[in-house]
């Protein structure tokens, strides 16, 4: 385990409006406002068509080749995740994100792009005083988290 500390910086409560793609509209958002790290909560709709990163093909294949989910209609969506800088100082979203409609539920991240069907609620706590930084790993070839 690798960790560090950080202090609660401001608060903000967004709502994304239809069409939106989530991740484009947040990083875009959190370099307008001099965010760097961020907690990030997210409630609301997806639409048809968003896609989900959904796994690997293999579990433990090297290179990893992920799975693309694609909403076949408009889903009811909850979500968790962060926002951190990458090795260029670009704020970068890692938010997973459980889709549903009727008794189907998938569960994704959101790199691919969801797009928000009618409104989607986040609520972004920025982090203070952290270095936390996602950087290339050769051995897996993720950006992972360097807190």
């Amino acid at each position: 385990m690798k960790y560090s500390e950080a202090t609660q910086g401001r608060i903000f409560i967004i709502r994304l409006e239809d069409g939106e793609i989530f991740h484009e509209v947040i990083e875009g958002f959190a370099r307008e406002m001099g965010i760097e790290r961020a907690f990030l909560n997210v409630v609301g709709g997806a639409d048809k068509a968003s896609r989900l990163v959904v796994g690997p093909e293999e579990s433990r294949a090297f290179p990893v080749n992920p799975m693309v989910h694609e909403l076949y209609d408009a889903h009811e969506i909850v979500g968790t995740g962060t926002l951190f800088p990458d090795d260029g100082g670009n704020p970068v979203v890692h938010l997973h994100m459980a889709c549903g409609r009727e008794e189907n539920t998938v569960t994704g991240c959101v790199r691919s792009g969801v797009k928000v069907w009618h409104v989607m609620e986040v609520i972004l706590v920025e982090l203070l005083n952290a270095t936390a930084r996602r950087l290339p790993d050769k051995a897996t070839g993720f950006n992972l988290l360097i807190p």
